[in-house]
């Protein structure tokens, strides 16, 4: 019985100063805040098709995710009480939505909820730099970090949407990681 907690991430680019693994990183971090709670080991790949332009990147696409997710939900809520879904990765919003729903539809007690910072960039800008160098400093090449295209994410979302990040940023970065620091992920982590 009792509350078990699933990281979801990702697994794709981050520029060139984070691993392919942060969101799954940022995920599972979030989670082990929780208490009173089972922490899973994480579903670390999601909906990443943004991302495909650039090396590294794995996308299992929305279709598939979301039953990876109805399917977990089905297993697991045979034995626990209540499952919450942790995501770090924007792309995989509409799957857990989706699961979620049909999960809940059939009786389980599933919720899912985002690691999303009020204020936040994007993607490898400096929230995920400064959780980055909170969490796992020694994966951060922050000597290698570089500025993106710092455009708000909604006036982007149009041609991202249509032609991938690699369309609106050669680095892959949305944002600037200029500034972030190891006490400033600790105080989003805290948040």
């Amino acid at each position: 019985g009792g509350l078990v907690v699933v990281p979801v991430g990702s697994v794709e680019q981050h520029g060139p100063h984070l691993p392919l693994t942060t969101d799954t990183v940022i995920a599972e971090a979030v989670a082990a805040g929780l208490s009173d709670a089972w922490i899973a080991p994480a579903l670390a790949y999601g909906a990443s098709g943004e991302h495909e332009g650039f090396p590294g990147t794995v996308s299992l696409g929305r279709t598939a995710l979301r039953t990876v997710i109805v399917e977990y939900g089905r297993s697991i809520c045979r034995w626990a009480d209540r499952v919450i879904f942790v995501n770090g990765h924007g792309g995989n919003g509409s799957a857990l939505v989706d699961a979620v729903t049909l999960l809940r539809y059939e009786g389980r007690d599933t919720a899912w909820f985002p690691c999303s910072v009020p204020g936040a960039d994007a993607h490898a800008g400096r929230t995920e730099t400064s959780l980055m160098l909170h969490i796992a400093p020694d994966q951060v090449g922050i000597e290698s970090a570089v500025v993106g295209n710092t455009e708000p994410i909604a006036a982007l979302m149009e041609r991202l949407t249509a032609s991938g990040v690699v369309s609106v940023s050669q680095s892959g970065v949305l944002g600037d990681p200029s500034g972030a620091t190891c006490a400033e992920g600790a105080d989003l982590l805290a948040g």
